[in-house]
């Protein structure tokens, strides 16, 4: 007979210290990302919803096995990281399979202005394109995000998306504890930039970080 595997959770801290990353050894969602900026946004995430009851928690971001919280400064994380902590292990023993389905505007496209856009779960009011619909150069760009960025800035509690490429210049979209970091924003563009300057000489010679 196989046994069930007990859930747990730990706590690690990001480079933003107004954000905790707690990572589960589980998968919490079908779909990349989602990060969720107040609790109507959280209607159809029944442990988000749960999450933001507790007074200090102002967003929630959601990737694989972890969830990214950014608190208000009324508290200290050493105070409260436990409470989390045996909340989310308390309602994930408890609940079987993800904690979120992929929200269905995720397989939704609009044509905007002739082109076809790709809704994406994210409140940050950016329209990410549709990857089938990129150019060579914007495809080769997000397979370089996707493989030497995105892991990481997950393991940071964040997550990157592409927006856009134009006149040689790369608009990238931060999420989770990467955005609103104190640091963040400067030290990744710096490493992306310099990372798309190796990998497509002559092609890139800005890149601009959009906070989600």
């Amino acid at each position: 007979m196989i046994q069930k595997v007990p859930v747990s959770v730990y706590a690690e801290m990001t480079p933003n210290p107004s954000v905790m990353k707690f990572v589960a050894n589980k998968r919490l969602i079908g779909f990349d990302s989602i990060e969720l900026k107040n609790i109507e946004e959280a209607t159809n995430c029944e442990l988000a919803s749960k999450l933001f009851h507790f007074p200090f928690v102002k967003e929630v971001f959601v990737s694989g096995n972890f969830i990214a919280i950014t608190k208000f400064n009324i508290v200290e994380w050493d105070d409260v990281a436990m409470e989390i902590r045996t909340f989310m292990t308390e309602y994930l023993q408890s609940h079987e399979g993800f904690i979120m389905e992929e929200p269905s505007e995720v397989n939704k496209e609009e044509v905007v202005e002739g082109e076809t856009i790709a809704e994406v779960p994210n409140s940050s009011n950016v329209q990410l394109p549709n990857i089938e619909d990129l150019g060579d150069v914007e495809k080769r760009i997000v397979e370089i995000l996707d493989e030497y960025v995105k892991p990481a800035v997950q393991g940071d509690g964040g997550n990157i998306a592409f927006i856009s490429y134009e006149d040689k210049k790369v608009n990238v979209l931060l999420q989770g504890a990467c955005s609103g970091c104190p640091s963040s924003t400067a030290t990744l563009k710096a490493g992306i930039q310099n990372i798309l300057q190796q990998m497509l000489p002559t092609l890139v010679v800005d890149v601009v970080a959009i906070n989600g």
